[in-house]
């Protein structure tokens, strides 16, 4: 049973995933608060400690980087997911210098906000698809032009032979549900689009993931994207 408190000054989105997180039997939700000041003051007095911490970054008396260092600091153990509707890269890698494992969207579905805590818990670091690639942009532009030069691998390079013909790596419906990642479209959306179930959606991505030897969508997207499986990452944030 994971601990987790969620620190959201918005009434509204505090009891939106103060209610995703009562929906899974392994999170025990602590309690939920408003503001940088509640939050160091429930960390102060959390006996048995805090498992995780679902902060957003824009908070009326400070910044939820604030909070995610000062739950290290206090529970060394404590992990921390950032629930924002900022998307800019700036945010994302302050909030990784701070400490957290995971970035995820005020719009996510309850039951992707539940799964989304407990792949951190199993080791995962979950962040949006969208957000990953802006990421990865970023990190691409700071490489040198050598660095660079070595990065891309065509999708020619990646195709194997097999007695039909040319195949590639991943098989059609899991370079669908790949794209479709990509663009920030959660397990459930994708299972509707694709009229499949959830568990036929995760089984697909469990499968891309043994072939890219990845562990979570932030590092499939990257590594996609690397040999070439998805086109290159632009500044401009992709519409859904």
């Amino acid at each position: 049973m994971w601990r987790v408190l969620i620190v959201e000054d918005d009434p509204q989105m505090r009891e939106f995933f103060a209610a995703s997180v009562l929906r899974s039997p392994q999170l025990q939700l602590e309690t939920s608060v408003a503001c940088v000041a509640d939050a160091k003051a429930y960390l102060d007095r959390a006996e048995q400690g805090v498992d995780v911490l679902l902060t957003d970054l824009g908070l009326p008396d400070g910044s939820g980087l604030e909070v995610i260092r000062y739950a290290r600091q206090r529970h060394p153990t404590c992990e921390s997911l950032v629930i924002s509707m900022f998307g800019d890269e700036d945010n994302v890698l302050a909030s990784i210098e701070a400490g957290a494992l995971g970035y995820i969207h005020k719009d996510a579905a309850p039951d992707d906000i539940a799964n989304t805590i407990l792949e951190m818990k199993a080791g995962a670091s979950p962040i949006s698809p969208m957000i990953a690639r802006r990421v990865l942009s970023k990190y691409r532009s700071m490489q040198s032009n050598e660095a660079l030069a070595l990065v891309p691998i065509t999708q020619e390079a990646i195709k194997v032979e097999a007695n039909e013909g040319e195949k590639t790596l991943l098989s059609r419906r899991e370079q669908e549900v790949l794209e479709l990642i990509a663009r920030g479209f959660s397990y459930s959306e994708i299972a509707e689009l694709k009229s499949l179930s959830v568990h036929t959606i995760q089984s697909h991505i469990k499968s891309l993931y043994g072939k890219l030897e990845v562990h979570s969508k932030m590092e499939a997207v990257m590594e996609a994207t690397r040999m070439g499986l998805l086109p290159q990452p632009s500044m401009a944030p992709s519409a859904k």
